[in-house]
C-alpha cells in the first residue's frame, strides 16, 4: 500500500463511521504491512485492524454481501 491508497482507505473507513489511522506497521518500512491504529502516536497507538475488519465484515453481511476475510477490499465511488 502507498500513501495514496492508505488515504483512500482512511476516507472509506471514515465514510463508514470507523475511526482509525492507516499507517505502516513498521514506520521505517512503508513497503511492508499496513495496519489500522487508534492514534497516530507510534509510542502509544494500539493496532485495531482486527476490530475494524470485524465491523466491516458485519456491515457487509447485513447488506447481504460477503466481506473481506484478509486485509481490506473496499470499493467506493470516486
Amino acid at each position: 500500500m502507498d500513501e495514496d491508497e492508505a488515504q483512500q482507505l482512511a476516507n472509506s473507513l471514515r465514510r463508514l463511521g470507523i475511526r482509525g489511522i492507516v499507517s505502516p506497521e513498521d514506520l521505517g518500512n512503508p513497503d511492508g504491512q499496513w495496519r489500522v491504529y487508534d492514534s497516530a502516536n507510534p509510542n502509544t497507538r494500539r493496532d485495531i485492524t482486527d476490530d475494524v475488519l470485524t465491523v466491516v465484515r458485519g456491515r457487509s453481511r447485513q447488506a447481504g454481501q460477503s466481506g473481506p476475510t484478509r486485509g481490506f477490499v473496499i470499493h467506493a465511488p470516486r
